[in-house]
């Protein structure tokens, strides 16, 4: 197994005072690795698959995974029954299920969140090692001194961030919610603190009109994105519909049909009459696209340009420390298990039900249910709707 390097977006907490990082707080370039994991054959992977699905039965476990993990890991959750969502809907469905042990291909705050919401349950990752540029990228130490600078404003976070972040804040959101929850508390007159990612929040920010104190976070995979790369490729593909997750700089979530969470941006694919997809986003969803539409060509937008190198390459190297021996492993020793401090994950747990709630009460989903009929409203204008 070979160790990959892996350069990531580091604010300067000392330049983290009173005018914010909406102005721009500095980076440094922080740097992590990564596992690679060897390569199966196909007879090794099926080999691999049924030694699972026994574990999987013997253990009462059940495997969720992201849409950015490898097609055969989302193959083997539909196959034993788990499921392949967002990071929010892997959490939701294992605190569903009757399983007494959760196995979560992903990265670490998606273990995080699935064990705050089912504190009684085993949670085991493939590779508890496997972490996140924006969690790196926003200590929890740092980013709770930054909250108490600004005690004026309500702190909303991604769910991309560590339990001990969610702790300080007052929301929890998703992608997909994350608009309709600061437009709420915009028209409440209330400011906002927002982390970590700094394009999502920019773009939450233009749709609401909201004040937002932006934390300089940004995920390595979706920030390389090329706008001036990404409209050339338009340009030989004039027929194409460019979908963008939000994650994405501004230029580039100019140039989209689509700006959605990954659940939008699969199912918006029912909208469109072509049948060529430019998408930006990790190259992982589009294992998923093709498998609902075969008959449909994905192409990841570009991430740099004639020469150039990128960090990613549209691929997030800790989802990619997920496989099926880290599969196995897990079940059969019970590593990469995910504990957490009970009063930690009761506070981190609050401003997840808050957003729960806040849907509920609207009779929203977290995420589109994948029917175009049902969903269509969602698409009406560009949006993280």
């Amino acid at each position: 197994m070979s160790i990959k390097s892996v350069q990531f977006d580091q604010p300067l907490i000392s330049s983290l005072g009173a005018s914010g990082a909406a102005t721009g707080a500095a980076c440094s370039i922080g740097e992590a690795w990564a596992r690679v994991p060897p390569d199966l054959s196909p007879a090794e992977q099926q080999q691999a698959k049924q030694r699972i699905h026994a574990l999987l039965e013997q253990h009462n476990a059940v495997l969720v995974t992201h849409y950015y993990v490898d097609g055969p890991l989302q193959d083997l959750a539909r196959e034993t029954g788990g499921c392949v969502g967002d990071s929010l809907e892997m959490a939701r469905f294992g605190a569903a299920h009757p399983a007494s042990t959760l196995l979560v291909a992903g990265v670490r705050f998606m273990g995080e969140t699935a064990k705050i919401l089912s504190p009684d349950k085993r949670v085991l990752m493939p590779d508890g090692d496997a972490t996140c540029s924006l969690d790196l990228g926003c200590p929890a130490d740092a980013f709770s001194a930054f909250c108490d600078a600004h005690p004026d404003r309500t702190v909303v976070v991604y769910a991309n961030t560590s339990a001990a972040v969610k702790a300080r804040a007052d929301w929890v959101v998703t992608s997909s919610i994350g608009e309709q929850i600061v437009a709420h508390l915009h028209a409440r007159g209330e400011k906002i603190l927002w982390a970590p990612d700094r394009h999502l929040g920019h773009y939450i920010q233009q749709q609401t009109g909201a004040d937002m104190l932006l934390w300089n976070g940004a995920c390595v995979v979706h920030d390389e994105f090329k706008a001036s790369e990404l409209a050339a490729l338009k340009r030989e593909l004039p027929q194409a519909a460019v979908l963008v997750h939000p994650e994405a700089p501004a230029a580039v979530a100019a140039l989209a049909d689509v700006v959605g969470s990954t659940t939008q941006l699969i199912a918006a694919i029912d909208r469109y009459p072509t049948d060529t997809f430019i998408v930006a986003s990790d190259r992982g969803i589009l294992y998923e696209m093709g498998a609902r539409h075969p008959d449909k060509r994905f192409l990841p937008a570009p991430t740099a340009g004639q020469g150039a190198a990128c960090k990613s390459c549209a691929m997030c190297p800790w989802m990619a420390m997920n496989s099926l021996a880290g599969i196995e492993q897990a079940l059969r020793h019970g590593h990469g298990e995910i504990t957490l401090d009970a009063a930690l994950a009761q506070a981190a747990r609050q401003p997840i039900e808050r957003m729960l709630q806040f849907a509920a009460e609207r009779g929203q989903r977290v995420r589109t249910s994948g029917s175009h009929e049902q969903d269509a409203s969602l698409f009406t204008h560009h949006g993280v709707a």
